[in-house]
């Protein structure tokens, strides 16, 4: 059994038959340092370049709280799916649909307001440990793992492993309770300090290490995700939330959690951040991309309605809306619009007819979907 190497160490707990191994990280950065091959080098070079054009893109577009609304929501929805929920964006964005009966759905709600609190509050405080409890406090309140000690770092020793699995079948042990608490110290530290390594490797370093503190009893994923953004932000390297990184883990869950495991188990570093760099540039790709598309369709219909003569200042309001909201029924619409009932289904029946919404089959709760829209943003997260 390997006991130590650059990541960490294993750590005895207990004695006799009730003995374990958790394991303790090594403070960041990494001792040996960073190895710069060619190839890390190459996707280094990748990865800023594309981020630096999808921060330019994103502060230059109108109305970016609209992207950034649906932006948060898809990446809540694909890091909570890297959990294994089965909610699909129709699912979340539907108004026939009540958190209130789905917990998947509140779950991914959750991570949503978790989110938007956390990028709040980055304004009034740096990333901290007292930021991660309250962020994860919002995330896990009425959903599963609530009786786990929202919002407070755990008090118990935690594994990971098969359903089923137990200490001494597990297959990761994190470390015990006092080397997580004198290891988050260390990483608050961390994120807060002046280390000359590159940004992006910095966070590639954060994610991995918060991961394999594992200080939660449950929800640590979503959070170490969050942490990623979070981290872009602070830095600035990122204006805003508009990088969707869960898209790129979800599509590589295995190896994401490969190259995790490779690094706590070997102190493979490097691979762990050519991994991390090319879920950067490929996501940052992606995201681009749908911005140009999203942008254009915005303003084919904006000409659209320019064209009908009819109602072109509610109907405008309304595609506004459906930016947010690309799943809509009439009676939520006209309370959120603030008009009535029958002006509210008459713009619902124009841009029908105008082919910007689609109609479902039923006629009772019947619901529109702003399809052109919804298929754009779908794209990673069935």
């Amino acid at each position: 059994m390997l006991t130590q190497n650059r990541a960490g160490s294993l750590v005895k707990n207990l004695s006799g038959e009730c003995s374990y191994f958790s394991f303790s990280p090594a403070p960041l950065p990494p001792n040996p340092p960073i190895a710069f091959d060619e190839e890390l080098i190459s996707l280094l070079v990748s990865a800023h370049r594309k981020l630096v054009a999808l921060n330019l893109i994103s502060t230059n577009i109108p109305d970016m709280p609209l992207f950034i609304s649906m932006y948060v929501r898809k990446e809540a929805l694909m890091s909570a799916q890297i959990e294994g929920s089965q909610v699909t964006l129709d699912d979340l964005l539907n108004p026939n649909a009540y958190e209130s009966t789905n917990i998947n759905i509140k779950e991914v709600v959750n991570y949503v307001k978790a989110y938007e609190f956390a990028l709040e509050k980055l304004n009034e405080l740096p990333i901290c440990n007292r930021l991660l409890k309250d962020t994860h406090y919002i995330l896990m309140s009425g959903v599963r793992g609530c009786d786990k000690d929202p919002g407070e770092f755990r008090q118990s020793q935690n594994w990971i492993g098969d359903q089923g699995s137990t200490l001494k079948t597990a297959s990761f042990i994190p470390p015990n309770k006092n080397d997580m608490h004198a290891a988050l110290s260390d990483l608050e530290k961390y994120i807060n300090s002046d280390d000359n390594l590159d940004v992006i490797i910095q966070a590639a370093l954060i994610h991995y290490q918060f991961e394999t503190i594992h200080p939660f009893l449950d929800g640590n994923g979503r959070v170490g995700r969050l942490l990623i953004i979070l981290f872009f932000i602070q830095k600035g390297i990122l204006s805003n939330p508009v990088l969707y990184i869960s898209y790129f883990l979800k599509k590589n869950r295995m190896e994401y959690y490969d190259r995790l495991i490779n690094v706590r188990k070997n102190g493979h570093f490097e691979e762990w951040i050519k991994f991390f760099l090319r879920a950067v540039s490929e996501s940052a790709e992606d995201a681009m991309e749908k911005i140009k598309k999203l942008t254009k369709l915005h303003i084919t219909n904006i000409n659209k309605i320019r064209g009908t003569g009819l109602l072109k200042k509610n109907l405008t309001r309304l595609l506004v809306y459906l930016e947010m909201h690309p799943i809509i029924n009439t009676q939520q619409t006209a309370l959120d619009l603030n008009l009535a009932f029958s002006t509210t289904s008459s713009m619902i029946k124009a841009l029908l007819d105008l082919k910007i919404l689609v109609g479902s089959e039923s006629q009772r709760n019947r619901i529109y979907y702003y399809h052109d829209y919804l298929e754009m943003l779908k794209d990673g997260t069935l």
